[in-house]
């Protein structure tokens, strides 16, 4: 009896030992299967259309143009997709005008510099506005892009600076402009110097239109405030892309000073083209391609 407890005890222990031996690999197997998967998985594999919910895989949405195959909800793109997107090969980016960084020495919660310098830290562009030089389907054309991702595409001197070179530049070369429009508004760490760049970007188009060339706007997500009201809507043609929102003042706003309840799709692309304040409305893909009929409709021709 006394033989075969010990041999009970003795199994027993050699259980133990193989148990704790073997909970100690699974647990470093599992330990190193939860790291290598938290180094190997990126964090943005996946992604949410924010119109209709469904989940896309994240390089399908991108190579889709950022257009949702779902619902084709069009996403915001960043300033060198647009480039790409509309240009020939071959474009060069034009240099952004400088300005006085901070004029009003302005701060709220943080400097304006220091603001300024984590937008710039963040984006491969000095500011919410830059200039290329190139051809859309071989025509030429000086397109300028508005960035909302820095500080919300707002309005500022460096904006208007770079508008007017943008134009310059189309007149120096005898060419269009045109311009993809995404802003909050005007700047207000730059107060009355912000809203100053609505007539001088207002004078500017007029100097296209003195020496006849086109001016071409593309209104996208979102386009509001000062830049509504001044250069986004003096176009020879406005353009824009579905379900991109435009207009001056909010919507609540609105509703709160007349009222009112407003339209369902109030202040969306379609709505502004059935009530005649947009001339098209443009799927993403096809942009490039109308806008090189329009640039062939409305180039000067040389008279023989």
């Amino acid at each position: 009896m006394r033989r075969t407890g010990q041999k009970a005890v003795s199994k027993a222990l050699f259980l133990q030992d193989w148990y704790e031996t073997e909970m100690s690999w699974l647990s470093k197997v599992r330990n190193s299967i939860s790291s290598l998967a938290k180094r190997d998985t990126p964090d943005n594999l996946w992604m949410k259309c924010p119109s209709c919910g469904e989940m896309l895989f994240a390089k399908d949405f991108e190579a889709n143009l950022s257009v949702c195959p779902n619902c084709q909800h069009h996403g915001r793109i960043r300033t060198k997709t647009r480039f790409d997107l509309l240009l020939d090969d071959g474009y060069s980016v034009l240099p952004t005008p400088k300005v006085p960084e901070n004029p009003l020495n302005f701060r709220d919660t943080k400097k304006y510099p220091d603001r300024l310098k984590a937008a710039r830290a963040a984006n491969p562009y000095p500011d919410a506005l830059t200039n290329a030089a190139g051809t859309i389907d071989g025509r030429k054309a000086v397109l300028g892009v508005q960035d909302f991702a820095f500080m919300g595409g707002s309005m500022g001197m460096a904006v208007g600076e770079a508008f007017v070179a943008g134009v310059e530049k189309a007149v120096a070369d005898n060419c269009a402009y045109i311009i993809c429009t995404a802003a909050g508004g005007a700047r207000m760490q730059e107060g009355i110097l912000s809203l100053m760049q609505m007539p001088k970007t207002t004078v500017a188009t007029r100097r296209l239109a003195a020496a006849g060339l086109p001016y071409i706007v593309v209104l996208t997500d979102p386009t509001t405030g000062g830049v509504t009201a001044s250069y986004a809507m003096l176009g020879d043609v406005q353009i824009a892309e579905p379900g991109a929102l435009i207009g001056f003042a909010g919507q609540r706003v609105i509703q709160d000073t007349i009222r009112e309840k407003l339209p369902d799709g109030f202040q969306r692309a379609e709505y502004l083209h059935a009530h005649g304040m947009v001339d098209m409305v443009v799927h993403r893909k096809d942009l490039k391609g109308t806008l090189a009929t329009l640039l062939g409709y409305l180039e000067r021709k040389e008279v023989a």
